[in-house]
C-alpha cells in the first residue's frame, strides 16, 4: 500500500471517529460479531444503552490494519468515545466493572442506563 493510500485510510479512520459520538472498530458487526472480544464490547455498551457506530475491520484489511496504526493500539475492538481512544476489550471491561466506562460516558454526555451500572 503507497503512503498515500495509508494515508487516506487514516483519514477516513479519523472521519469516522470524528463522526460519531461512539465508534467501535471490531471484527464483525455488533448485531453479528465475529470474535469473542468484539462480542464483549459490543454487549456491554448495548447493555448500557448506548448508540453506537460499529465499523467491520474484516470487510476491508486496510481499515483492520490502519486502525491499529492510528490508535497505536495492536488488537481489535477498540472503542472511541467522543473522538477518544478509550481501550480494547480487556480495559472497556475493567472500566465497566468498575464503574469508571459509565462515568466517563456521563463526563462527555453519552445517554446510558447508568443504573444497570454492573454485570
Amino acid at each position: 500500500m503507497s503512503e498515500q493510500d495509508v494515508q487516506a485510510v487514516q483519514d477516513w479512520i479519523g472521519k469516522q471517529i470524528a463522526g460519531r459520538d461512539v465508534v467501535l472498530f471490531m471484527k464483525g458487526t455488533k448485531s453479528m460479531p465475529q470474535c469473542g472480544f468484539s462480542m464483549q464490547v459490543a454487549q456491554i455498551l448495548s447493555h448500557l444503552g448506548v448508540d453506537f457506530a460499529d465499523i467491520n475491520v474484516l470487510d476491508d484489511m486496510s481499515v483492520r490494519e490502519g486502525v491499529k496504526a492510528y490508535s497505536n493500539w495492536p488488537t481489535i475492538p477498540q472503542l472511541y468515545v467522543k473522538g477518544e481512544f478509550v481501550g480494547g476489550c480487556d480495559i472497556v471491561r475493567e472500566m465497566f466493572q468498575a464503574g469508571e466506562l459509565q462515568e466517563m460516558l456521563k463526563t462527555k454526555g453519552i445517554a446510558n442506563n447508568a443504573q444497570t451500572a454492573t454485570a
